[in-house]
């Protein structure tokens, strides 16, 4: 009689420890919150989410918030300024290089629904600020003026509240404006126009005119 060959055989689950499972527990929670929604968070959801068990996470964090934080620090970039402070305009390009590209994230879509929720979940929010975005250096392009500031290069008590957030702003209302996400020549004009004059900079030699193709 021949002998039947064997059929294949299931895959091991390779078991994830260390940054390996961490990086997937983080990327579980972003996904959840944009599904259910801040209120609908639970630990058992995470834990189903990103295959492992529920005892973990209660080993690390207290709470599923705790662990959205968490993740939501990990995730959230951070402008590293020239350390010389030579090209400011080159800097504060490449920070809202930064939040565009973060826009695009998981992490961005998390952000927003808590944000959404907002008066629901007061001090969640208020850790949102304080733990993270603050944690991470503030907005965007406030990391590279309080930079420059410190170097010498900038006037810091021109570095106002509201000048901290022209490059943010802009970059949000054009994206609400026009439906997609600026390019590089809508970030330089931003600076250019927005954020040097504001820091006492005037116009620069390199000008750049208010884009009309939705491609830019």
């Amino acid at each position: 009689m021949r002998e039947k060959e064997p059929g294949p055989q299931p895959e091991r689950r390779t078991r994830r420890r260390g940054d390996e499972l961490l990086r997937a527990i983080h990327a579980a929670v972003l996904r959840q919150v944009a599904e259910v929604g801040v209120g609908g968070l639970t630990m058992e959801g995470i834990a189903k989410e990103a295959a492992t068990a529920k005892t973990s996470l209660y080993r690390r964090w207290s709470s599923p918030r705790e662990l959205l934080l968490d993740a939501l620090h990990d995730a959230h970039p951070q402008e590293a300024p020239s350390p010389g402070a030579d090209d400011l305009r080159g800097d504060l390009i490449r920070a809202l290089r930064q939040l565009v590209d973060w826009m695009t994230t998981p992490a961005a879509a998390a952000v927003v629904a808590i944000i959404m929720e907002r008066h629901r979940h007061p001090d969640l929010v208020a850790a949102l600020y304080t733990r993270v975005f603050d944690a991470r250096g503030g907005t965007f392009t406030s990391t590279v003026l309080r930079h420059y500031a410190a170097q010498g290069q900038l006037d810091a008590a021109l570095l106002t509240p509201v000048v901290m957030d022209i490059g943010e702003a802009l970059v949000l209302k054009y994206s609400t404006d026009n439906d997609h996400l600026p390019g590089d020549a809508v970030l330089a004009a931003i600076v250019e126009q927005a954020i040097l004059p504001a820091v006492g900079l005037g116009a620069t030699a390199h000008r750049y005119a208010a884009p009309t193709s939705s491609t830019e």
